[in-house]
């Protein structure tokens, strides 16, 4: 199962890296934000579809959820138009190691100190070390 999952988000990665590259044209064209109000409006769009036909949930829950659950959209919606942006400056590649970057380090944190209602992961000497070595990693890439 967990080989299936990883393959699962293996395939979200790679949409990800496609998208980024989509948006980043759609830009040239309309412009950063339109671009991303574009993307936002379309995955809207089909998750609508997708939840009203095969949801098994209730969208009216969301008036019992604590408010700062609904800022998920918001950082959505910040990601897309950041991603755009940088895109169309570094390209794909060094946009998305500093993106893969940014969630692993916000992650740790996340983790470390079970922030959000998450479980408790916490941080110790690997892991410093390899969040170091990453931007070592990042540094290289963009000097070459």
């Amino acid at each position: 199962m967990k080989l299936i999952i990883a393959f699962l988000a293996l395939i979200g990665g790679a949409a990800v890296a496609i998208q980024s590259q989509i948006n980043a044209q759609l830009s040239k064209k309309v412009g950063i934000l339109e671009g991303a109000t574009t993307s936002f409006l379309v995955g809207a769009l089909a998750l609508f579809f997708l939840a009203f036909f095969f949801g098994k949930g209730n969208f009216l829950n969301v008036f019992n959820v604590p408010k700062w659950q609904l800022i998920g959209g918001l950082l959505g919606a910040l990601f897309i138009v950041v991603n755009i942006f940088s895109v169309n400056l570094i390209g794909v590649a060094a946009t998305l190691m500093a993106v893969v970057i940014g969630q692993i380090v916000v992650g740790a944190i996340i983790d470390h100190f079970g922030l959000f209602g998450g479980e408790v992961f916490p941080l110790n000497t690997t892991k410093f070390i390899a969040l170091a070595l990453m931007f070592v990693g990042i540094y290289l890439f963009n000097k070459a």
